[in-house]
């Protein structure tokens, strides 16, 4: 056998030999790629899977930011000094009215404790799209305002429930439904405080509540709220305005007294007193002469 053919041989029988080898390799080498680029494939969808969580968390904290920054509290002056009446662009209400004027009445609205534990304030009314402060003389509105403005803003871009659950929250007045029992004159009565009179005073921030109807002296009995309540302005809108109206459309009401709370007995008792005191003062000065 010659040379070449021997070698031919030799090269044929190592390539029989090294093929089965090298047909493994590859297979080998195959298969821990599409295991690298599977694990590489996993590996990028869980970074992406990551990212797109952290861009929806980017968005709703965005969002949430983007919608405190765009909320604009207004703030409309009142017939009363001591009252203030802010409008957060938002229902506040579902149509009713809530007062309160201390920290126990509060208890089932956060919002209302809140605003009470803010030094000066005395009272908080909630109204359908307002909320009214009511404050004493210590401190200006331009002290208190900016507290004011963060609770009111951070209560309402929150989504807080105005109420705690199982609070009771009417939706609407009462004091004004009218009953089957009610007289022909107290459904009129009624009607027109809701459709004429409750419109105007809660544009001044307040709200009015039916308290009875005498039929014998026709003397109708209305309790402000809100910033009504104390209002120096108060008599003139209950003679001039509702007792007018009322009597014009009712000819069996007589006149309009406004029902009061034991402290605002006690502060219009004080008020009288003060009043006596200055005008006895200003008696003497113009009398320097009189003795003492």
């Amino acid at each position: 056998m010659s040379r070449t053919a021997i070698t031919r041989s030799l090269v044929a029988s190592s390539s029989r030999a090294i093929q089965p080898r090298v047909n493994t390799a590859v297979r080998s080498f195959a298969s821990s790629s599409r295991t690298q680029v599977s694990s590489s494939s996993t590996t990028f969808a869980g970074l992406r899977s990551g990212r797109n969580e952290l861009r929806k968390k980017v968005i709703v904290h965005n969002g949430l930011r983007q919608q405190r920054r765009t909320m604009f509290i207004q703030t409309e002056t009142t017939p009363n000094e001591a009252s203030l009446k802010f409008i957060p662009g938002v229902s506040v209400t579902q149509g009713g009215t809530h007062e309160f004027l201390d920290l126990r009445s509060a208890l089932p609205s956060p919002l209302a404790t809140r605003l009470l534990t803010v030094e000066g304030i005395t009272g908080v009314f909630f109204g359908p799209d307002f909320v009214t402060c009511s404050k004493d003389d210590s401190l200006n509105w331009s002290i208190l305002k900016p507290e004011i403005f963060a609770i009111l803003m951070e209560h309402f871009s929150s989504g807080a429930p105005l109420f705690k659950e199982g609070a009771d929250e009417s939706s609407q007045a009462e004091d004004t439904r009218i009953l089957d029992t009610d007289s022909e004159i107290v459904g009129m009565i009624k009607e027109l405080l809701e459709t004429r009179v409750r419109p105007a005073i809660q544009e001044d921030g307040g709200d009015i509540e039916y308290k009875g109807f005498e039929e014998d002296s026709g003397i109708v009995k209305l309790k402000l709220k809100g910033s009504c309540r104390g209002c120096s302005s108060s008599s003139v809108t209950l003679k001039n305005g509702i007792e007018r109206m009322l009597m014009h459309y009712v000819p069996e009401v007589q006149s309009v007294e406004q029902v009061l709370d034991e402290e605002e007995l006690i502060a219009l008792e004080e008020f009288s007193k003060l009043e006596a005191r200055l005008e006895k003062q200003k008696q003497r000065e113009g009398n320097p002469s009189k003795p003492e």
